[in-house]
């Protein structure tokens, strides 16, 4: 079973690096720079942001559907971010080195089921979750700060 994760699109946050500072309140987020400890993951890149660079810290809606499930949780983006990551089979490096909750949707936007995955084993739990057809997508959260970190996908090359 082949699964995709794709980088969010850089052009939705581009024009926020530009804000004054009252305008970039206003639409939830801030100007930041990466700090030494690596803990600032891109949802463009799917990649940690070195210490010194610019980021974005944004409120992001990841789970925009109409159910109880909606979520939105704030988000970093490098502004060098210039195109969105991809990545088939494999896992991003957002994805690794730290505990990942995953969380499988229907179709239709509703919880189906989910896993929590310590450090090394985010392949195979994805991998477990898709067996399941119930599940058309899965989010996946750092699980100690619960923030988004990616959407997985089933994915069949053409």
């Amino acid at each position: 079973m082949t699964y995709r994760i794709r980088g969010l699109d850089p052009a939705q946050f581009t024009h926020r690096f530009a804000m004054e500072p009252g305008a970039l309140a206003a639409s939830l987020s801030q100007r930041l720079t990466a700090g030494a400890d690596g803990t600032y993951p891109c949802r463009v890149s799917l990649e940690d942001a070195a210490p010194g660079e610019e980021i974005l810290l944004t409120n992001f809606t990841s789970h925009a559907v109409d159910t109880p499930y909606r979520n939105s949780f704030a988000i970093y983006v490098r502004r060098k971010a210039d195109r969105a990551a991809e990545f088939v089979d494999r896992l991003p490096p957002v994805l690794r080195a730290r505990p990942i909750a995953l969380r499988g949707y229907t179709a239709s936007g509703l919880l189906h089921r989910a896993s929590l995955a310590l450090e090394d084993d985010v392949d195979a739990a994805i991998r477990d979750l898709l067996k399941d057809r119930g599940i058309a997508y899965i989010d996946a959260h750092n699980a100690k700060h619960g923030c988004f970190a990616a959407r997985i996908e089933r994915y069949e090359e053409h």
